[in-house]
């Protein structure tokens, strides 16, 4: 069993989560830690951040992180505990960085269902995060 699971989510987007999170519980045995991962995306371009407001991402950073935590009070069962992350910036890089510092052995993510257009123009954040990854990763479809 693995101790500290790494597992990002869209709380928008259920299927980010619905087989994900079971799978994780296993994975987590009896005693580990489900860290589940929100990402406030980085807007990079200053053209788009000159549209919204100053603090647009701290309000967007501290809404997800009030949002997990009522995510993980929901579907919390079991001895294995769900602690809520946000991290913000490019989304594999934000899953590698965080699995790092909390020293994860696992992460577990959902891949979205092959496009080979979208694949190819800007490819999938599972694979980047497979290709990149110092631990083992599950990718659930």
């Amino acid at each position: 069993m693995f101790d500290k699971i790494l597992l990002p989510i869209d709380l928008g987007h259920p299927e980010s989560w619905e087989k994900a999170l079971p799978m994780a519980r296993q994975c987590a045995g009896q005693s580990g830690e489900i860290h589940l991962l929100g990402i406030v995306h980085d807007l990079g371009v200053a053209v788009v951040s000159s549209f919204l407001p100053p603090d647009f991402e701290r309000k967007a950073m501290e809404k997800l992180k009030a949002d997990l935590t009522d995510f993980a009070d929901t579907h919390q069962s079991g001895s294995v505990s769900l602690k809520p992350h946000v991290g913000h910036g490019h989304v594999p890089e934000t899953i590698l960085r965080l699995a790092d510092q909390i020293r994860s052995d696992l992460i577990v993510l959902s891949a979205s269902p092959p496009n080979e257009l979208k694949t190819m123009l800007i490819g999938s954040h599972a694979s980047k995060v497979v290709r990149h990854a110092t631990m083992p990763v599950l990718v659930v479809r």
